[in-house]
């Protein structure tokens, strides 16, 4: 069968770097870095103090103070990101067919922060849980409301694996208008892990840096001296469209999504395999997908969390699928910046590409130090400092407990 196009009308984000599109991209451009001390509770008694937090958001801008006590900040996040994409897309309520309009969300854990709370303050003095318990917590209550609020009756799930959520939600979201089964999706992903179990459970597994004393260069990508990633929080939402019905209501458009990849690792609980094989496969099914050969991607936004073993894992599985074209191609790992969305951070990082693309820079990987004598150096990283090159097709990894990957691919228009 012919496959329709599918393209991004509409973006928006809240996240470490900014509670706005324009505002998340100039500070990244510029490698401002979005960790400090933990503010949203008392992390004293934690080996890590430190995150990467939204900040000076104001939700009743976007939901009533009434309606937001029944939803968890990572549905919070969610509707106000989609508010965000809607309205720049453009899209006229009225004209559009509701029931050829979806929504796929991806949630790594969903209402954390919901159900550390409950449970605690059952066990403390409360004999009771909140009835709003259960459906703030469920992973999959984000993309229900979004649903809900703009009446899209169309397909509606939400998709959680770790930090593959929200690539794989905008995959699938892709994939269902591509088979011509909706018009319109709103897709991408959110996450709000920054409290006490979030923090205190990464530390048992040694997951996140403990750079007390200098939290903005703690998220080191590919740095000899990484000790793991810095905990971020936040969302991102794409408006996808029907290339055709996009074009004839005159719509913005920001980039073409022409490609995804999925595959496994088929390796550890929460280890990457060390050669790279589930990363290497899933970019080269993303490039089959995309009808494209390596020698065309220009930039590859990499999953790179700083931590010990995924950032040598990948560098191997870029350079097997891209041979010497890996010489040539920029890479760069905004997880420096941003943190580590988890759930969210592949709707964050394509919003990044495909800006990207838009306005011909490469973002940098920052707080590079050192280099990593088990990583080729000869590979362009992007350190320290963004970049102008032009961008005509861009690639964006992401890859999660359980050994779950995702890649997207954008093209300019």
């Amino acid at each position: 069968m012919e496959f329709k196009r599918v393209v991004i009308t509409g973006v928006g984000t809240v996240n470490p770097l900014g509670n706005s599109v324009d505002e998340f991209w100039s500070n990244l451009t510029s490698g401002v870095s979005g960790a400090s001390p933990i503010t949203s509770f008392d992390a004293s008694k934690q080996k890590t103090r430190f995150a990467c937090q939204v900040k000076d958001l104001n939700v009743e801008d976007y939901i009533e103070r009434k309606e937001a006590r029944k939803y968890d900040l990572y549905t919070q996040y969610a509707l106000i990101t989609a508010s965000q994409a809607m309205a720049d897309s453009g899209l006229n309520m009225d004209l559009l067919d509701h029931d050829r309009a979806g929504v796929i969300w991806g949630a790594g854990i969903g209402g954390l922060q919901t159900f550390f709370e409950e449970t605690r303050n059952y066990r403390e003095d409360n004999p009771r849980f909140s009835p709003f318990f259960i459906p703030k917590m469920i992973a999959n209550i984000a993309g229900g409301l979004i649903s809900i609020r703009y009446k899209f009756r169309g397909p509606n799930f939400t998709t959680v694996t770790a930090c593959a959520s929200s690539t794989h939600a905008i995959i699938e979201a892709f994939t269902m208008i591509r088979l011509g089964k909706a018009k319109v999706m709103i897709t991408g992903g959110s996450e709000a892990a920054i409290n006490e179990a979030g923090i205190a459970g990464f530390n048992s597994m040694r997951a996140i840096s403990t750079r007390n004393d200098d939290p903005q260069t703690a998220s080191r990508p590919f740095d000899k001296d990484r000790d793991g990633f810095v905990l971020g929080e936040g969302a991102a939402t794409m408006i996808l469209e029907e290339y055709e019905s996009a074009v004839n209501r005159g719509a913005k458009i920001y980039a073409e999504i022409v490609g995804g990849g999925m595959s496994a690792d088929a390796y550890h609980m929460t280890a990457p395999d060390p050669d790279g094989c589930g990363a290497s496969l899933v970019m080269k099914w993303a490039l089959e997908d995309a009808g494209l050969q390596p020698e065309e991607i220009d930039y590859i936004n990499v999953h790179g969390t700083s931590t010990p073993l995924g950032d040598i894992a990948e560098p191997k599985a870029i350079q097997k699928i891209f041979g010497d074209h890996a010489y040539k191609l920029s890479i760069s790992s905004t997880k420096s910046m941003t943190g580590h969305l988890l759930g969210a951070a592949g709707a964050v990082e394509g919003v990044a590409c495909i800006l990207a693309i838009r306005d011909s820079i490469v973002p940098p990987t920052t707080n590079h130090f050192t280099d990593d004598p088990e990583i080729d150096s000869n590979l362009d990283f992007t350190f320290n400092k963004a970049k102008q090159k032009v961008i005509n097709i861009a690639m964006s990894n992401t890859f999660g407990f359980g050994g779950h990957n995702g890649t997207l691919v954008f093209k300019k228009l």
